[in-house]
């Protein structure tokens, strides 16, 4: 069985009000609890229309409040930006208040444009990440800790409030590379790979590599693999065709933020084309699930067989998809596609 979740960027290309962009969050998520999907995720960004939510630990707790039963969780928290004592502080807090409803997923970041807006260097970020991880898991113990890093220097220290999981939430890492795959399963967390610009085809080498890595460390749980696509479902093939137009919008965002050749403009992020970039067609195929119903499951099932994954997390809303839209791709994908995977 396979559980779905939904996951919120919060873009918007044609830089639309935050209000209006907040308002079909909650929206989104109240949909979701409502149509039995397991879980919304929330991304963190900074700094450009890319996406609107810069606090996904502050969003989370706020749908925690206007839902009962759905999971809320982060994918995710960019550890490298913050202290990773207001890290655990602000996880501990959300797990609190939602009553334990909440998975979280960390990250180390992919964005110069961000960090140096914080007077950070994207190079120090794996240095930054290993050490953060450190405290974030001596905090959840409960008991007194100190820490002596290259980084960051903590005399005793006890954090307060202590999550309602114990010993803390599931802990989810996004993984778009072999190093952060092995890092991942070194620690024994649960994967999340798959987003905007990542071939079908790399995400079954990634399982492979996840295989062996699992094999060697000979863990007492194997972690759980999740992958997160744009979703679309429609009864329409020009439909279909134009969502996946949409959705080059976050893959060219994406790419152009990840590789540093991004457009931002008065905070208005540009899609800047790459080179050599999939048709239509190539992006039905390898890099998106959008289509019928009997197609969208077809795709899932694909990616089940090549990925052995668990969990799998829908993007309804990408690029300036009207929000009726995603409202009726969601229902659709529940009625339609879900009970095929139950």
């Amino acid at each position: 069985m396979i559980k779905f979740g939904t996951f919120l960027l919060m873009q918007s290309p044609s830089a639309r009000p935050s209000q209006e962009i907040y308002t079909r969050a909650i929206d989104i998520a109240q949909a979701a609890e409502t149509l039995d999907f397991r879980n919304i995720w929330l991304a963190e960004h900074h700094f450009s229309t890319y996406g609107y939510l810069s606090r996904p630990a502050q969003l989370a707790t706020f749908i925690a409040a206007k839902t009962t039963r759905l999971r809320v969780g982060t994918a995710v928290i960019v550890v490298p930006l913050h202290h990773p004592l207001v890290i655990a502080e602000e996880i501990a807090t959300l797990d609190l208040l939602a009553g334990g409803r909440v998975d979280i997923g960390l990250g180390r970041g992919y964005q110069h444009y961000e960090f140096e807006r914080l007077g950070l260097e994207l190079d120090s970020a794996r240095s930054r990440w290993e050490e953060s991880i450190d405290i974030i898991l001596k905090s959840f113990t409960g008991e007194p800790f100190t820490y002596d890093g290259k980084i960051f220097k903590i005399p005793e220290t006890t954090i307060f409030p202590q999550p309602f999981q114990k010993p803390h939430p599931p802990i989810w890492v996004t993984a778009q590379s072999p190093e952060s795959i092995e890092a991942t399963v070194r620690r024994g967390f649960n994967v999340l790979t798959g987003g905007f610009g990542v071939p079908i085809e790399r995400m079954a080498e990634f399982r492979r590599l996840f295989d062996r890595l699992v094999a060697e460390a000979k863990l007492a749980r194997t972690p759980e693999v999740g992958v997160q696509r744009a979703v679309y479902v429609t009864d329409s093939v020009a439909d279909a065709r134009a969502a996946a137009e949409e959705a080059r919008w976050n893959m060219r965002v994406t790419l152009s933020l990840r590789n540093h050749y991004e457009r931002v403009e008065r905070g208005r992020a540009i899609a800047v084309p790459a080179p050599n970039e999939p048709d239509v067609d190539d992006l039905l195929d390898r890099f998106l699930v959008i289509g019928t119903p009997d197609t969208v499951i077809r795709q899932i099932t694909r990616i089940k067989e090549l990925v052995g994954i668990t969990h799998f997390n829908c993007s309804f809303w990408f690029g300036d998809i009207e929000h009726p839209r995603i409202l009726k791709s969601m229902e659709l994908f529940a009625r339609e596609v879900m009970p095929a995977f139950r």
